[in-house]
């Protein structure tokens, strides 16, 4: 599964976007500690939601939540290479 979501394929279709990081999020009962790995990306998504409310300037937390969101991407890429390999 390609979990790849370019900014062309979320604006256009923003349905089928979501249902391709569903699909990639349920595998993360799998991970060792989902809850250390989302719980960050929640709080950092919040706190950007926040900041950027009626603001004119840059996000504040995008750095972070991108740093989460790659973490987390990471894990789930790792548990699915371990299954191919696995399956080999």
């Amino acid at each position: 599964m390609n979990w790849r979501i370019g900014r062309v394929e979320a604006t256009s279709d923003p349905a089928a976007a979501r249902r391709k990081v569903l699909a990639k999020l349920q595998r993360l009962a799998e991970l060792d500690d989902p809850e250390g790995l989302v719980v960050p990306i929640l709080v950092d998504a919040i706190l950007m939601a926040e900041s950027y409310r009626g603001a004119r300037h840059q996000i504040t937390f995008l750095p972070e939540l991108t740093q989460s969101v790659d973490e987390l991407i990471r894990e789930l890429t790792i548990l699915e290479k371990a299954e191919e390999w696995a399956g080999s």
